[in-house]
């Protein structure tokens, strides 16, 4: 039967089978990792933080510290700074929430002078934000003892992970050495370079958007400083994290400090805190991404936002979160897999 068959209709059925191959054995893992969430969470986790740490834990251990200290020292500063982060962006969120309210509310009343009907909507959704809150905050009291075994199930992943980041950081080489002991004997050295890269690729990814963030969370900081924001410290702490996840959290953070600057200062002072979100935002898109990202893994922004909508599908928040670093390791080890067999040049050596 294939012999009837052209040979350019021979290579696409070859590609199809392949394809509906991976698609099987990736669909096989995603419902694996559903099914051990509990047990999968952590070890991803730990193996972004280890991504993120690697470069703190290495130049520790050049100062001739011990290794299970380095990765002591290393794990308790990523306690400090996200734990401290956190409580920061708690704070300030619990501390301007009524003043966010009344704010709107005002907006409300002042533009239904301006825009008649229209204004009016906006007004009572604006004067009923108050009783919406109520409502799903009494909802949310009605399962507390739900919400009690989510929050322990999170605390109790979040500390695994860290102890798991604590000895991937310390017993990193023999991690290696066990993997090329499961693998069979000729398929070792491919599958330590395909575990390499895309670790690198996770490195860089995490390594870079660690860095724009830090740029972000200055500059946005330092605005809202000048505008005398109040919580500004928070409001940068809460663009720092946000920025783990492409786009939506630097959309989501902006528009926390907008609406916090636009509660407290009013109109003015809240137009020139957009102002200042805005003119960050431009600068992370085309100067930063491309400078930074581009020396790290390249993923176009479309694969970017596909791969954050696929991952909120999947798991929610925590998908989003570990869907483009997962992205990033996928072009690492198609990379390296292109490089080994993609054509007469592949043999050569890396310049």
């Amino acid at each position: 039967m294939s012999s009837l068959l052209p040979e350019p209709v021979r290579r696409l059925a070859a590609w199809c089978v392949v394809f509906l191959l991976l698609t099987g054995v990736a669909a096989v893992l995603v419902w694996l990792c559903t099914v051990f969430r509990t047990a999968v969470t952590p070890v991803l986790l730990a193996l972004l933080g280890t991504a993120l740490l690697g470069p703190l834990y290495r130049r520790l251990i050049r100062m001739r510290v011990n290794r299970s200290l380095a990765a002591a020292l290393t794990c308790l500063a990523v306690v400090v700074v996200f734990g401290g982060a956190a409580y920061v962006v708690a704070s300030v969120l619990v501390n301007t929430g009524d003043q966010i309210i009344v704010s709107l509310r005002r907006a409300g009343e002042d533009l239904a002078g301006h825009l008649g009907a229209a204004g009016t909507s906006l007004e009572d959704l604006a004067a009923n934000a108050k009783d919406l809150l109520t409502k799903f905050g009494g909802t949310a009291a009605s399962g507390v003892i739900a919400g009690i075994s989510v929050v322990g199930e999170v605390i109790a992943e979040a500390v695994l992970a860290l102890l798991l980041s604590f000895f991937f950081l310390r017993d990193g080489d023999r991690a290696v050495l066990t993997l090329r002991s499961l693998a069979p004997r000729q398929a070792g050295d491919m599958l330590e370079a395909m575990a390499r890269r895309a670790f690198e690729a996770v490195e860089g990814f995490m390594r870079g958007t660690t860095f724009i963030a830090l740029i972000d969370a200055l500059c946005i900081g330092i605005g809202l400083l000048v505008l005398r924001v109040p919580g500004a410290v928070g409001l940068a702490a809460l663009v720092f994290v946000g920025a783990y996840i492409p786009y939506l959290g630097a959309f989501v953070s902006g528009t926390v400090a907008v609406l916090v600057a636009f509660a407290d200062r009013g109109w003015f002072i809240g137009l020139w805190a957009l102002g200042v979100v805005l003119a960050v935002q431009v600068l992370e898109g085309h100067v930063l991404q491309p400078m930074i990202q581009s020396r790290t893994v390249q993923m176009h922004p479309a694969v970017v936002m596909l791969a954050i909508t696929a991952g909120a599908g999947v798991a929610g928040i925590l998908g989003m979160l570990l869907s483009v670093p997962l992205t990033a390791a996928a072009f690492g080890i198609i990379s390296e897999l292109r490089d080994r067999y993609g054509g007469p040049d592949a043999a050569e050596p890396a310049r």
